[in-house]
């Protein structure tokens, strides 16, 4: 596969930031009581995906390793600002129901993720796709749970009426407890096709979590691969 696919590809299902890395989950579970907060949401944290990293992967060499993280902080806090600025402008509706939300993208653990696990080691194109899969993966996992919350606790799909008047809706569905019984369902069910969560992976490796009482057996792992 296309080394830039690849990236696209592992953003959108293979690493997952929501379903399988479990990054982001605050506001996946905050915001997704309806489509449209899930697609608002999704797109403008794509967009700050993008630009920062390949801001970042532009600036890699130029930044000094002791100041790497209050840089990127900077860096994505400024792109946070003018998405900010657009949103209120353009879709006011969407601005209001996302709310602080949108301003606590600066510390969205998958922004700053990416921004030190790949965008400053690697060339420009690829953290820019990476972004894409990443932002990509985050909106089609906030948008299909908001999707089966709004349709379950509202009978509604971005604003539509689907159900009829007859189906009482499951109200739990849009309130916090909702958010996590849909999240669990979508991870259920990639597990059960094959795509496993980090979770998952470390409990079949027979990993307790504990690095202390297992650092030793990692480094020998470490240097057989490495032969």
């Amino acid at each position: 596969m296309n080394k830039y696919f690849e990236r696209l590809y592992n953003g959108l299902i293979k690493e997952n930031p929501t379903l399988v890395l479990m990054l982001g989950m605050c506001p996946t579970l905050a915001v997704s009581t309806q489509a449209i907060n899930g697609v608002g949401m999704g797109l403008s944290t794509t967009a700050v995906l993008i630009l920062s990293n390949v801001v970042i992967s532009l600036l890699r060499k130029a930044i000094p390793d002791q100041v790497r993280l209050p840089a990127y902080i900077v860096i994505v806090a400024s792109l946070v600002t003018a998405t900010e600025l657009l949103m209120h402008a353009y879709v006011p509706s969407v601005y209001e129901e996302l709310g602080i939300y949108i301003p606590l993208i600066v510390v969205n653990c998958i922004i700053l993720g990416r921004a030190e696990a790949y965008a400053n080691k690697h060339s420009v194109g690829l953290s820019l796709m990476d972004g894409l899969g990443m932002g990509l993966g985050f909106t089609v996992a906030l948008t299909l749970a908001g999707m089966v919350r709004e349709l379950l606790g509202a009978g509604k799909i971005f604003g539509a009426q689907v159900l009829p008047a007859s189906i009482k809706p499951i109200g739990i569905f849009i309130q916090p407890p909702g958010a996590f019984l849909v999240i669990a369902l979508f991870i259920a069910i990639m597990n059960a096709i094959g795509i496993k969560t980090r979770q998952r992976k470390l409990v079949e490796s027979g990993c307790d979590g504990c690095c202390a009482t297992c650092s030793s057996a990692c480094g020998k792992k470490e240097e057989v691969a490495e032969k």
